[in-house]
């Protein structure tokens, strides 16, 4: 079985713990603390042993932080996740919107005379003490480097994760790791550096081509890496992690246990590239203490990793096709079922069990969301025993997920009447709907950015005075992480759309306490073909990679204007083409009505 069910978080400790870490903030000489969800990597999906803010808390959302004062405990969340901490945290915490409130202001009401709030330099960049700072000036508020305050109380902290890694294969990575050192080397000598800090841990697997599981769902492996500008890497990591894989990583990179990483630091020559939006703070402090000159560089991984080369787009296509089928063949039993029959863990068991079919799932790519009514309304809804609720007829049943194969990470979300519809779910639908298609067709002039584009997702739902409190795309790795930057379609996506980018492409809408609705494919960015008299000499458009039915009981034709439909009736077809003879007999049926035109 992939997927737990059981919650890990524990809400009813959040009282009796946030005593405890306030008897630690008071023995510091602080009047706060800051507890963040990231880990030492600055990752979306941290360890055991680094789920602080859920262990303090009982939030288990993959974004957010506590900011514990003496009398008050904010937890800040996003649109994602409003609905979620309401039911997740005692009332001892206090939701806070974010970012429509800031820290900083936070901070200034709740201390008004000033006061000293403590911090691990590990769990935060430059940048964000930084605009913090920055954001704090003149209110005699004092940030403060200190120990780990929530990790002296949590007794039984599960220990490092100290899983094998193993090397990813050429025939998937499309480029040598050496290829690759030499590459990223002579761009810091062209620059002008020494060496570069990387504490990514995707992209340090992804430079090394190497894969692990320290992490649930998402197959990197922890440690930190130093690249010189003379084409070698010093990798801190654990040995035993690296045992099948200290051949093929060959002489250009040297192991170092992870403990010698911040001593070392200090024997660097300068001038040293250092991330300041992703490093910790503590590395640029080991550095600045040492005095060796930094800079701040965006991690050279980050974007190359991004373009997928030839290799890697070709195994997107062959994992989403395999994808495709399990879906198909899920869907087609879910409407087989009665409806009431099932509960929304029935639903995550059997599609887990049509991609396991597969036989080249290595996992699934981040906990499956099965959203029944209401349930559907929380975004990054996670079922357990506790929640799990029937599927009803009437209902909306959303569903999102996704498998990492060797060849290519997927991510899909379709929402499936149960029943009869409703006109006010199907209206909704139709226009979450038109924002996909309008993404889907875009052709767009080289150099703009997801921010450019996230508001053609919007239209339709604008036109009704509705929205969605989330981005509409994300990047995604290639059997990396599901959740990849530098670039994504919403209104803060500022990095240029290039060629080779798979992203998300996934509005929605959501009825509190009612329903929820989100149709995601995903694409990836490609040259487009001039046109006939046109003037702009280079464009782009997306290449379509997931191909699954939309569910049409939820369309309401008459809204679609033509080349929406014609558009839908074309991906259908293609659906059918590229999956009928992959479904097996006693599917096909299904799929052929499920894909018949509008």
């Amino acid at each position: 079985m992939f997927q737990k069910f059981t919650e890990t978080a524990q809400p009813e400790q959040g009282p009796k713990r946030l005593t405890a870490l306030r008897a630690e903030i008071r023995a510091e000489g602080l009047d706060g603390f800051l507890v963040p969800r990231a880990d030492v990597h600055q990752g979306e999906y941290v360890a055991p042993r680094d789920e602080r803010l859920s262990w303090l808390t009982g939030f288990t959302g993959s974004a957010g932080f506590c900011a514990a004062l003496k009398d008050v405990a904010g937890v800040f969340i996003d649109g994602r996740y409003r609905v979620q901490v309401k039911a997740q945290v005692a009332n001892v915490y206090t939701p806070v919107p974010w970012p429509e409130v800031s820290l900083a202001d936070w901070l200034r009401e709740h201390l008004p005379e000033g006061g000293r709030v403590g911090f691990d330099p590990w769990l935060h960049t430059p940048a964000q003490i930084k605009e913090l700072e920055e954001a704090l000036d003149g209110s005699n508020i004092e940030m403060r480097r200190c120990a780990n305050l929530v990790d002296r109380i949590w007794h039984d902290q599960p220990g490092p994760p100290t899983a094998p890694v193993i090397a990813h294969p050429l025939e998937y990575a499309g480029q040598a790791h050496d290829a690759k050192i030499g590459q990223l080397a002579k761009e810091l000598s062209d620059k002008g550096l020494t060496s570069a800090v990387l504490t990514l841990p995707d992209s340090i697997c992804w430079l090394l081509n190497i894969r692990g599981s320290d992490i649930a769902r998402n197959p990197v492996a922890q440690g930190f890496a130093v690249l010189s500008a003379e084409g070698r890497v010093v990798l801190y990591m654990a040995a035993e992690k690296l045992a099948e894989v200290r051949d093929t990583l060959g002489t250009l990179v040297e192991i170092r246990a992870p403990s010698q990483f911040e001593s070392d630091l200090a024997t660097l020559t300068g001038p040293v590239g250092v991330d300041h939006a992703t490093a910790p703070l503590a590395v640029v402090d080991a550095l600045e203490a040492a005095g060796v000159e930094q800079r701040d560089l965006t991690d050279p991984c980050i974007l190359p990793k991004a373009h997928k080369n030839a290799t890697e787009i070709e195994g997107a296509r062959a994992a989403h096709r395999r994808d495709g089928v399990a879906m198909v063949r899920f869907l087609a039993w879910l409407d087989a079922q009665p409806a009431g029959s099932l509960t929304e863990i029935d639903v995550v068991r059997q599609l887990e069990d049509e991609r396991r079919a597969t036989n080249a799932l290595r996992d699934i790519s981040f906990e499956t969301i099965s959203g029944a009514g209401p349930h559907g309304a929380i975004v990054h809804y996670r079922v357990t025993e506790a929640t799990n609720a029937p599927v009803e007829d009437g209902q909306l049943l959303l569903v999102d997920s996704g498998g990492q194969y060797q060849d290519g990470t997927t991510d899909i979300t379709r929402t499936m009447a149960i029943g009869t519809p409703g006109r006010e779910e199907c209206e909704a639908f139709t226009r979450v709907l038109r924002g996909m298609i309008a993404l889907s067709r875009v052709r767009w002039p080289a150099g703009m950015a997801g921010r450019d584009l996230d508001v053609l997702a919007r239209v339709a739902l604008w036109e009704a005075g509705l929205d969605y409190g989330h981005g509409t795309g994300h990047g995604v790795g290639s059997y990396l992480s599901v959740h990849e930057g530098p670039a994504r379609l919403s209104r803060t996506g500022t990095v240029p759309l290039e060629p080779g980018m798979i992203l998300s492409n996934e509005p929605g809408f959501y009825r509190e306490g009612a329903y929820g609705i989100r149709i995601e494919n995903l694409v990836v960015v490609e040259e487009a073909p001039a046109l006939p008299g046109g003037t702009v000499p280079s464009m782009l458009r997306f290449e379509t990679l997931t191909y699954v039915p939309i569910d049409r009981r939820l369309v309401l034709p008459d809204m679609l204007p033509p080349a929406d439909r014609d558009w839908l009736n074309t991906y259908h077809a293609q659906c059918r083409e590229r999956l009928a003879p992959l479904v097996g007999e006693m599917v096909r049926p299904w799929l052929v009505a499920a894909t018949a035109p509008l």
